[in-house]
């Protein structure tokens, strides 16, 4: 006799996506496994909108919604704030509220930009936040939306996100690579990547599990976006001391939103809880790249 695993065990539940065209959204499809997973991409569901949203949500009668769509584009939502705070702050209102209509549980997809980087150790999640850009006031904004609609719900946030599908700074590597000279990234911006694939796994098992409160989730391991180049490019057998270290003073031209300068955070609810982290984000660095080569 085969045994399952204890989630292969589990009923099947009917899981709704937002955002599910986006490089995470598509990965937690694909993870889904036995689960009924209801796809809904930002072109067929525009959070922002009430009516579409709660129909959408109650029509499909979902038992978990993982919320993943959003607005990431951090220095367009400085030149339109109305937008960012349209779709991650009200339409995380709105997923919310038709979560709380359909009896489903919601996991709520957030970021380590709610945070100014002034700390000098990993940011827990019962640290005070304080984003620097309205990318990260409207990410927040979102959270308490969720928290006083669905106590219940579970917030996610996460950082530096990476993987095969969409825009990421890996792939954008990747491409700089294929050219000629030097290559410059910042070096005093630090974070953990973290990759899709290993992210919707997690969101999975906490959505499904029905547990409460925030949660930092990311692959483990600090690094910089200079160091992340370098790795990359090792990784994509290039040269890695094509890339070169430079303030983000330095950058050119200057980015509109304000980065924080600490962005790592510390997974400590999924760690005191006893659950499993991500795997080292050196280890998953090398399964994408690989992935995207094609090796």
């Amino acid at each position: 006799m085969v045994v399952g695993t204890a989630e292969e065990c589990r009923p099947p539940l009917r899981i709704l996506v937002t955002g599910a065209g986006g490089q995470l959204g598509t990965d937690l499809v694909a993870r889904g496994g036995h689960h009924q997973m209801i796809a809904a991409t930002s072109a067929m569901l525009d959070v922002g909108d009430r009516d579409l949203t709660l129909a959408a949500i109650t029509s499909a009668v979902p038992d978990l919604i993982i919320h993943a769509a959003a607005w990431t584009a951090v220095d367009a939502c400085e030149h339109d704030p109305d937008r960012a705070y349209r779709v991650n702050a009200l339409g995380s209102r709105h997923v919310a509220e038709g979560a709380r209509l359909a009896g489903a549980h919601l996991v709520a997809v957030s970021t380590d930009y709610v945070f100014d980087g002034a700390k000098a150790e990993p940011y827990q999640e019962w640290d005070d936040p304080g984003p620097l850009s309205v990318y990260g006031r409207s990410k927040l904004a979102g959270e308490r939306e969720v928290q006083g609609l669905l106590p219940e719900a579970t917030i996610v946030r996460t950082a530096w996100v990476c993987g095969r599908h969409g825009s990421n700074m890996v792939k954008t590597i990747l491409r700089l690579a294929d050219g000629e000279g030097e290559l410059r990234f910042v070096d005093d911006q630090h974070g953990c990547p973290t990759f899709t694939d290993d992210l919707a796994g997690m969101l999975l098992q906490l959505g499904v599990g029905r547990r409460p409160g925030v949660f930092h989730v990311t692959n483990q391991g600090p690094t910089t976006w200079y160091r992340l180049a370098r790795d990359t490019l090792s990784l994509a057998g290039a040269d890695p001391d094509r890339v070169r270290p430079i303030s983000t003073a330095e950058m050119q031209p200057p980015r509109p939103a304000r980065r924080p300068a600490n962005s790592v955070l510390d997974n400590a609810a999924l760690r005191l809880s006893g659950v499993p982290l991500l795997p080292d984000h050196h280890e998953s660095l090398e399964r994408t790249v690989k992935a995207l080569l094609n090796r």
